[in-house]
């Protein structure tokens, strides 16, 4: 992952004159690594919304394999990933409601 002072310093107007915000250099960075840049900016999207560590974590599982579509493979441990996450978040809720009833 880059400092944003880093990206600033590799920022090339004439070139990324679309690219200002943190967020869309990451999206694009993912884009590239899935090599799905067709879909670019459904990775802009992803990288505004979703908490980084998660889309950090579908791309090393993706990058792990030798998948012919990672860009699939990603979406799915994606979808994975927010699933355990929403699940631990309703479990933690749940015990404590259970320890306020008691």
């Amino acid at each position: 992952m880059q400092k944003v002072g880093q990206i600033l310093k590799n920022f090339k107007p004439v070139e990324d004159k679309y690219i200002s915000r943190e967020f869309q250099s990451f999206g694009i960075y993912l884009s590239e690594e899935l090599d799905d840049y067709k879909h670019r900016g459904l990775y802009i999207k992803l990288a505004k919304t979703i908490h980084r560590s998660i889309l950090e974590k579908a791309l090393s599982f993706v990058s792990d394999s030798n998948a012919k579509n990672k860009g699939a493979l990603f979406m799915w441990k994606l979808k994975q990933l927010r699933n355990d996450k929403g699940l631990m978040i309703k479990d933690k809720a749940s015990r404590e409601a259970k320890k306020s009833e008691k």
